[in-house]
């Protein structure tokens, strides 16, 4: 699989389709599928918490504890934009410091609020905790509508948030981590990283303050495609048990499959890249405006072109448009993939939701109302705290090479080859025939650093999936539930491990 996906790579980026300069998300559509009376996405992050809690066998102390925001930082700076002067608001929320740095994204978006960050920070921290990234929750946002803003603006901007972060020691290494999120890509993480090298040219592990550069300024392969292929992975493993297989009817393989994914950013397009690069068939894109449906299977490469030159899906001859996309979403399928929003699923459609296995590429797609309604109707829900877990994972990777000065690959894969060389030459003796170049230059080929990017995300995700799977057969429990429990408790034995100073007289 893996020399698929890397021929796959190498066409992507020498035909250069794929813009990763930013991440374009409407942030309009995410009450279309909600009654009123559904919970925000902060109060739904709770309830999904306080449900996990009763199995977790922690004290209601340390609950109170690992629940509650640490430190939230709000500012307010002005830029002047064609001769008027703009009061920008920009946030970032620390959710927990068991473990340091804190780690997550930085939005740019007109509806960032608050209680948003401080959801989307609660969240990292539990998705750090499922998958063993040795990092506490952050999150952060600046309330701008980036296409409302030219390149320039953008960059004094991102430059003075930056300042701001870097005055009230909410930047740095060993403190806190930001990465791309919506609206921001390498362009904005680059930006950051030198704004704060600018400020801290002491600090030798500065490159490490920021996660999502592009390869330039010291950023990691695989780190575009990360959230995507461990989507991939992660959809893999759970259709491969023989409960859930049992459960939804299904063959197990990805391959034959049927997937339709609702976004087509950065983890949409690359989860869809990666199930037809393994035999799956993407049968629906559903953008904000449109959707593309085809049930033979959507050709991405040329749906990613079409869109590149044309801006919409609209006039793509390979699929049927749909004028009305969120009815998409309630298409026959064996996989939906919400790779766009929160709140995407909720009471208004779950009940015609007619997917096998719903797979959380987002953060928050499913309203807890809605999540209910779907496990009694059988659906297999693979949460978004482990589902989208590869973003922070490689983000992990990029951050330990910032650290290290090092390329991974760099120190043994030149051994490694010698070595299997060596080898192949004892097994052609026995066996009397010498291989050909191709075939040689195929087994010694030692791994490059996106190969052992790729590896180490694959193990993260079938460990993680796995130990879900085993807390939620031995609590007789559903997925999203076993995998909060299984990361309250490991930051509960983090609290534990680590004491509290002050907390006791």
């Amino acid at each position: 699989m893996s020399s698929l996906i890397a021929r796959q790579l190498r066409t992507i980026r020498r035909s250069g389709v794929l813009s990763l300069s930013a991440r374009k998300l409407s942030t309009g559509l995410t009450n279309l599928a909600t009654e009123e009376h559904e919970p925000k996405f902060l109060q739904a992050v709770g309830m999904y918490f306080d449900r996990a809690a009763k199995h977790s066998g922690v004290s209601e102390e340390v609950l109170k504890h690992i629940k509650s925001t640490d430190t939230v930082l709000s500012v307010t700076f002005p830029v002047e934009k064609d001769g008027k002067t703009v009061m920008i608001k920009g946030y970032r929320s620390q959710h927990s410091r068991h473990r340091l740095p804190c780690k997550g994204g930085i939005r740019f978006s007109s509806e960032v609020d608050l209680q948003e960050v401080e959801a989307l920070a609660a969240l990292m921290t539990y998705k750090c905790a499922v998958v063993d990234v040795p990092f506490g929750g952050g999150k952060g946002g600046i309330m701008i509508n980036p296409k409302d803003w030219t390149e320039a603006e953008l960059e004094r901007i991102t430059r003075r948030f930056t300042l701001e972060l870097c005055q009230k020691n909410f930047i740095g290494p060993g403190v806190d981590v930001p990465a791309p999120d919506v609206g921001t890509g390498p362009r904005e993480m680059g930006w950051i990283a030198d704004t704060y090298r600018n400020f801290n040219p002491q600090d030798v592990n500065g490159a490490g303050c920021v996660t999502g550069k592009a390869l330039s300024l010291g950023g990691v392969r695989g780190r575009n495609e990360a959230t995507g292929l461990g989507v991939y992975y992660g959809v893999r493993e759970f259709l491969s048990f023989p409960e859930v297989q049992k459960k939804i009817n299904h063959h197990g393989k990805v391959e034959d499959s049927t997937v339709i994914i609702q976004g087509f950013g950065n983890v949409g397009y690359w989860a869809a890249k990666f199930f037809e690069a393994n035999g799956a068939k993407v049968i629906g894109i559903v953008e904000h405006d449109v959707a593309a449906y085809n049930r033979a299977g959507i050709d991405i490469e040329q749906l990613s072109q079409w869109r590149k030159e044309h801006g919409s899906f609209k006039g793509f001859s390979g699929a049927q448009i749909v004028n009305d996309p969120m009815t998409l979403l309630e298409a026959e399928c064996d996989v939906l993939i919400p790779a766009a929003l929160e709140r995407q699923v909720g009471l208004k459609n779950a009940h015609r939701i007619k997917a096998k296995l719903i797979g959380e590429a987002a953060n928050g797609p499913v309203t807890p109302g809605a999540d209910e309604v779907l496990l009694k109707n059988g659906t297999i829900i693979v949460p978004d705290l482990l589902l989208n877990a590869g973003g922070v994972c490689v983000s992990y990777f990029e951050w330990a090479k910032n650290l290290s000065h090092l390329r991974f690959g760099r120190m043994n894969k030149r051994w490694d080859e010698r070595s299997k060389g060596q080898l192949l030459a004892l097994v052609e003796g026995n066996a009397g025939r010498p291989l050909s170049e191709v075939e040689r230059r195929q087994l010694i080929h030692g791994a490059e650093e996106h190969e052992l990017v790729y590896s180490g995300l694959e193990d993260t995700m079938i460990v993680a999936c796995n130990e879900t799977r085993q807390t939620a057969n031995a609590k007789n429990i559903d997925y999203r539930t076993a995998a909060l429990t299984n990361s309250i408790n490991k930051i509960a034995a983090s609290l534990s491990g680590s004491g509290s100073i002050f907390t006791h007289a």
